[in-house]
């Protein structure tokens, strides 16, 4: 099973174009989003061609492929426009390890799922990296399109018993093997 992983798109139809290339190159199975799929938040300034309608049509043609988790950006009018699942957290067995996505406003690096887990995947911070943790693996897919911190336009492709985190031109920035 291969898995294209992704977060904070934030409306942006520039790189859910560019996300949705990515995907149909890797040849996914399967796509999670992690929240922050259609608004731009706040703090940020608006991504490069932001139309969340759009980008709902984009994300709606992978819906047999698709679930997501709710970001703290997406509002219940985002779930009923999206023709896929969200939940608050995903859970997957790969290679016998125990897989928990969430978007990261509530479990990351510093805040722990009260569950077993041997590696854990989010967003939110808009930052990629991946991290050991003592025993745990620790990943964060980073933002489709609005990176901090002098990171890249980012995913995470889980492929073969290995993760990557990638750049959306299909670099690889980053691995490890599960």
């Amino acid at each position: 099973m291969k898995y294209v992983i992704a977060s904070d798109i934030h409306g942006s139809k520039y790189y859910a174009n560019l996300l949705n290339l990515a995907i149909l190159r890797e040849n996914a199975d399967k796509v999670i989003l992690l929240g922050d799929l259609y608004y731009h938040g706040p703090r940020n300034a608006l991504p490069r061609d932001y139309d969340p309608m759009q980008v709902c049509e984009i994300l709606n043609s992978m819906k047999e492929k698709t679930i997501a988790t709710r970001g703290n950006c997406d509002a219940e009018v985002d779930i009923k426009i999206s023709d896929f699942e969200f939940k608050e957290f995903i859970q997957l067995d790969y290679y016998g390890k125990k897989i928990f996505l969430s978007h990261g406003q509530n479990y990351n690096i510093k805040n722990f799922p009260d569950c077993d887990f041997d590696i854990m995947i989010y967003g939110h911070k808009h930052t990629g990296f991946v991290k050991q943790v003592n025993d745990k693996i620790i990943i964060n897919c980073g933002s489709v399109s609005i990176p901090k911190d002098d990171t890249t336009n980012s995913y995470i492709l889980i492929d073969n018993g290995v993760i990557y985190l990638k750049s959306l031109d299909g670099k690889v920035i980053q691995s490890v093997n599960v």
